[in-house]
């Protein structure tokens, strides 16, 4: 028998929020994290808006010296790791035994961008002897783990999925499974990104990928509205510690949800367009995986980017796999309001989901005015909702068409 696994802690990282309840409340209000680009000077980029993490100083949780040897995406993981362990019950690093049963899994999409981007100045106007000793550690990304293993004491299975923007949720996915067939009683996991740079931006602008709704940066992201124009690209983090049911009961720990199913396919259609039957086949995956009846299901955190091929591709994925279900489905982007985190993105919506679970409430999809034909389901527009919901997916589906859905269930006992 597969053993069982809970969420035991969370903690997030985003644009309108440091802490799980800051970004909570933000999102219930409908509060948007997307503003003018602060990070570097971006008057000559086509795009000019991002969801940046504002007010974040690392000393504040982060031994100076540490934090000036990690580039800002681990920092950001590291933050939001030490949130999820202290709700979760955590307090001191592991010992013995028990440390060589703790696993941290967590990834990035792209990594230390602005690390290696500084460091790139140096060796042109400095040359190679200038380069930082840090540079390689700061810019890698399993050095995201690799820091929060240390920091933790946890001595299992530590590694990066990195699968573009469902690389959280692949973390997360495959934590749940390292502790399903028992190669570890606790997992750290998740995913953390902070790419707002010139190159960053550059780069998705130059793949027309981004909204260039630059006079209006509250209202650029726009998921499943037929004037949208593009996804806003965010930073920060998302974590969850998983861990085995007896072992959570054990200790007394507060469980705050039961992660039940894990899907993970790919298209092999193309590198940056979805295909038709890519995300359903992996709906269905998660849904089998945990034997979910479909109608169990009553709310989706979709991926819901705010581009008009991949909305009208994840509305048409949930209608071809629930049928007449799908009508009665609530659906919400909550991207709309944090931009698009990329390989931070699983982790962070996963979090999400577990507390639209816990907390009974939905978080809406913002800027959603002018209805699309093509994306007709009920995306909780504008407005939060109070829903009790029993079990709740999360898609994320990411370049090179890698898919990957999370199933969550009420905890019952």
């Amino acid at each position: 028998m597969k053993r069982r696994v809970v969420v035991t802690g969370l903690g997030l990282v985003t644009s309108v929020g440091i802490g799980v309840e800051e970004t909570w409340q933000a999102l219930l209000a409908g509060k948007s994290g997307i503003g003018r680009i602060t990070l570097f000077d971006a008057s000559d980029f086509p795009t000019q808006i991002a969801a940046e993490v504002k007010g974040f100083d690392p000393e504040r949780f982060i031994d100076k010296k540490e934090a000036r040897r990690m580039d800002r995406f681990v920092q950001f993981g590291v933050v939001a790791t030490d949130m999820a362990m202290r709700q979760a019950g955590f307090e001191k690093p592991f010992e013995g035994e028990e440390a060589a049963r703790v696993a941290t899994i967590l990834g990035s999409g792209i990594g230390g961008l602005a690390t290696l981007e500084d460091e790139h100045k140096t060796l042109l106007a400095k040359g190679p002897r200038r380069l930082s000793p840090f540079f390689i550690p700061m810019m890698i990304v399993n050095l995201l783990p690799g820091n929060i293993s240390i920091r933790w004491g946890a001595r299992g299975p530590s590694w990066s999925p990195v699968s573009a923007c469902a690389t959280g949720a692949h973390a997360i996915g495959e934590a749940f499974r390292t502790i399903q067939r028992g190669d570890a009683d606790v997992a750290i996991c998740g995913g953390a990104e902070a790419a707002i740079t010139p190159l960053g931006i550059g780069g998705f602008t130059a793949m027309r990928a981004m909204s260039t709704r630059n006079d209006d940066p509250q209202g650029a992201s726009r998921p499943f509205d037929k004037d949208r124009d593009g996804f806003v690209q965010g930073e920060g983090a998302g974590v969850l510690v998983l861990e085995e049911l007896e072992h959570a009961k054990k200790r007394g720990a507060n469980i705050l949800s039961e992660i039940v199913g894990y899907g993970a396919n790919a298209d092999a259609f193309h590198i940056t367009a979805p295909s038709d039957e890519g995300a359903p086949a992996c709906i269905r995956l998660c849904l089998e995986d945990g034997g979910i009846h479909p109608e169990e299901v009553g709310y989706i955190n979709a991926h819901g980017t705010s581009t008009p091929l991949n909305d009208a591709n994840e509305t048409a994925a949930i209608k071809k796999v629930f049928g007449d279900h799908a009508r009665k489905l609530a659906v919400s982007s909550t991207k709309s309001m944090i931009g698009h985190t990329l390989g931070a993105a699983g982790g962070i919506e996963a979090v999400i989901t577990v507390l639209a679970i816990t907390r009974g409430v939905l978080p809406p999809t913002i800027n959603y005015t002018t209805p699309d034909p093509e994306c007709d389901l009920d995306y909780v527009p504008n407005v939060a909702r109070e829903q009790r919901v029993d079990v709740a997916l999360s898609n994320s589906f990411g370049f090179g068409g890698t898919n990957v859905v999370l199933a969550f269930r009420r905890f019952h006992g």
